[in-house]
């Protein structure tokens, strides 16, 4: 296994956030609070708690909140922000940071979290071999479903189910450097990662856990509502 001391952590930050504005004009949407302090630190937490606390916060979009947040803060942390551009796409922002990583690197999105086991996922990945890997979670229905019978009587509701045999793209990914000379467009979900898809190149490693992403301001809320009561489920 790769040492620890060699895996750097890229967060994406950058982005503008439209789905959550107004308050993306004012700040990054991985500097959203929760539970007072933003949803990237949350994020942060959970890779140093494990061992990794060597990060670099692909930045564009309000890139001085997150440069004033840091200066002085988590001594104990290596924290590089780089300014990868205002209106860049995701996976130019990973591929803006090579320099700044080694060989093999953590890469993940700046506004979910996640009890992902880091080094089982890091295991994984050495294991097949392949230039990515990425971290699945059950689709969780964002709508109540209703059961019923032939006779259109309904027997019961599931509020919000997980639908167990549909998996999403949770994050939490392991990057080959070398594999960036494989990667094609812009964009990492629409180009980069159906491209290493297509060559045999990514996998994906599934957990089971706790994943949660903020992608509105109601997901703010539940967040917040999660880590009220003692340790939230992301650090568990």
């Amino acid at each position: 296994m790769a040492s620890v001391d060699e895996m750097r952590v890229v967060i994406l930050c950058g982005g503008k956030g439209s789905r959550i504005y107004p308050f993306s004009e004012y700040f990054p949407k991985p500097m959203m609070p929760v539970n007072g302090r933003p949803i990237l630190v949350h994020l942060m937490h959970i890779y140093a708690r494990q061992g990794f606390a060597k990060f670099v916060l692909a930045a564009g979009h309000r890139k001085e909140m997150l440069l004033d947040y840091f200066e002085g803060r988590f001594p104990e942390w290596e924290v590089n922000i780089l300014d990868t551009g205002a209106e860049s796409d995701t996976g130019d922002r990973i591929r803006a940071c090579a320099e700044h990583v080694g060989e093999r690197f953590f890469a993940t999105y700046g506004d979910g979290l996640g009890n992902v086991d880091l080094k089982a996922l890091l295991a994984f990945h050495e294991e097949h071999g392949g230039l990515a890997t990425v971290t699945a979670v059950p689709l969780r229905s964002q709508y109540g479903t209703l059961q019923f019978d032939a006779d259109g009587r309904v027997r019961s509701f599931s509020e919000k189910p997980v639908i167990r045999d549909q998996w999403i793209n949770a994050g939490f990914f392991v990057f080959e450097k070398r594999g960036m000379a494989e990667w094609e467009g812009a964009n990492l979900e629409s180009g980069v990662l159906p491209a290493l898809a297509a060559k045999g190149q990514l996998y994906t490693h599934l957990h089971h856990g706790f994943w949660k992403s903020m992608d509105t301001s109601k997901d703010q809320q539940e967040m917040e509502r999660l880590g009220e009561a003692g340790e939230p489920p992301w650090m568990g």
